[in-house]
C-alpha cells in the first residue's frame, strides 16, 4: 500500500478527533479513522477498475499507536505487532509486555473466529505448504484493502485468477475493523517497539526488548532489523554478508519484509500533554 495511505489514515485520524470529540482520542474515533481510509481505498479500487484492476488485490496490515490523556491506544489489523518494554521495580531488568492482538489464520483462535463467521464454509482456512491461509489465499483476517476477499464486485475477471474465489462471495471474508487496546501509561514504561511480523518471525518479544534495552538509544530500529536479518541468515546456514548481497526482488524468499519504530517515552512530556516530536528510531529492511 502507498505511502500517500499512511497519511491518509493520520489524517483520518485527526479529523475524526476533531469533529467527533473535541481532541479527545477514543477507541471509537481510532475506528472510524480506520473505517474511513478503508472507505477511501475502496473508492480507489473502484475509480481504477477499468484501468488498473488488480488494485483490487493490494493490501496492507496497519499497526496504530496514540497517546493521550496519558493513556496509550493500540489499533491492529493483520500481523504487526507493539510490544513494551517496562522497567521492573528498581531492578535494572526490563519486561516484555505485548500490547497487540495479531489476525492470522496460523493462530488457533482467529482459524476458530473465521469458521465461526464463515459456518457453512469448509474451505474457510486452508493449510497449505504447512502454513494456515484464508480461503487458501492470505494469511491476514483483517487489513486495509484486500477489496478482493471483502466486495464481491472486484473478486472476478480481470483480476489475477489466483486471487478469483471457485465460490460466489455472500459476505465479506476479510475485515477492517481493528482490534483497539488502552494502556493506562505508567513512569515504569519505558519504550514501545513496533515492527512488522518479518521481525517477529525471528525474535521473541523478550529478545527484542532486551536488545533496546542493554544499547544506547539511537539506532535501536536499526539493530533489531539487523539482528533479525542476522538470525534469518543463521537458519538458512548462510552468511549474513552474503544475505545482503542478494537482489531485494529476491530476498522475500529468504525473510519477510522487516519494518521497525522504537519510540522511547517520555513521560513529563506525557503527563504535560505537550506536542513534541519524541525520540524515535526507525528502520526498514529495504535499508540493508
Amino acid at each position: 500500500m502507498s505511502r500517500s495511505y499512511v497519511g491518509y489514515l493520520r489524517h483520518c485520524v485527526y479529523a475524526a478527533i476533531s469533529a467527533e470529540s473535541d481532541g479527545v482520542v477514543t477507541a471509537e474515533t481510532i475506528r472510524n479513522a480506520f473505517l474511513r481510509t478503508e472507505e477511501g481505498f475502496t473508492a480507489l479500487v473502484s475509480e481504477l477498475w477499468s484501468t488498473r484492476p488488480n488494485v483490487a488485490t493490494v493490501g496492507s496490515c496497519c499497526l496504530v499507536g496514540v497517546i493521550c490523556q496519558q493513556t496509550l491506544f493500540v489499533a491492529n489489523l493483520g500481523d504487526s505487532r507493539v510490544v513494551l518494554g517496562k522497567k521492573v521495580g528498581n531492578t535494572g531488568e526490563v519486561a516484555a509486555i505485548q500490547l497487540s492482538t495479531e489476525h492470522n489464520a496460523n493462530l488457533e483462535e482467529v482459524r476458530h473466529e473465521l469458521k465461526d463467521l464463515h459456518p457453512h464454509d469448509p474451505q474457510i482456512v486452508v493449510l497449505k505448504h504447512g502454513v494456515w491461509r484464508v480461503k487458501g489465499i492470505i494469511q491476514v483476517s483483517k487489513s486495509i484493502g484486500d477489496v478482493y476477499m471483502k466486495h464481491a464486485q472486484f473478486n472476478r475477471e480481470p483480476i489475477n485468477a489466483k486471487f478469483r474465489l471457485p465460490e460466489p462471495m455472500h459476505m465479506p471474508i476479510l475485515s477492517a475493523n481493528p482490534t483497539i487496546l488502552s494502556h493506562p501509561l505508567h513512569p515504569n514504561d519505558s519504550f514501545l517497539i513496533f515492527a512488522s511480523d518479518g521481525l517477529w518471525e525471528h525474535l521473541s518479544n523478550e529478545k527484542a526488548v532486551e536488545i533496546v534495552h542493554k544499547h544506547p538509544h539511537a539506532g535501536s530500529a536499526k539493530r533489531l532489523v539487523k539482528t533479525a536479518l542476522q538470525e534469518a541468515a543463521r537458519k538458512r546456514e548462510m552468511r549474513y554478508s552474503d544475505l545482503r548481497k542478494i537482489d531485494k526482488k529476491v530476498r522475500r524468499h529468504f525473510h519477510d519484509d522487516i519494518t521497525v519504530i522504537v519510540l522511547f517515552l517520555n513521560h513529563d512530556l506525557i503527563s504535560r500533554g505537550t506536542v513534541e516530536e519524541p525520540p524515535v528510531s526507525i528502520r526498514s529492511a529495504v535499508d540493508h
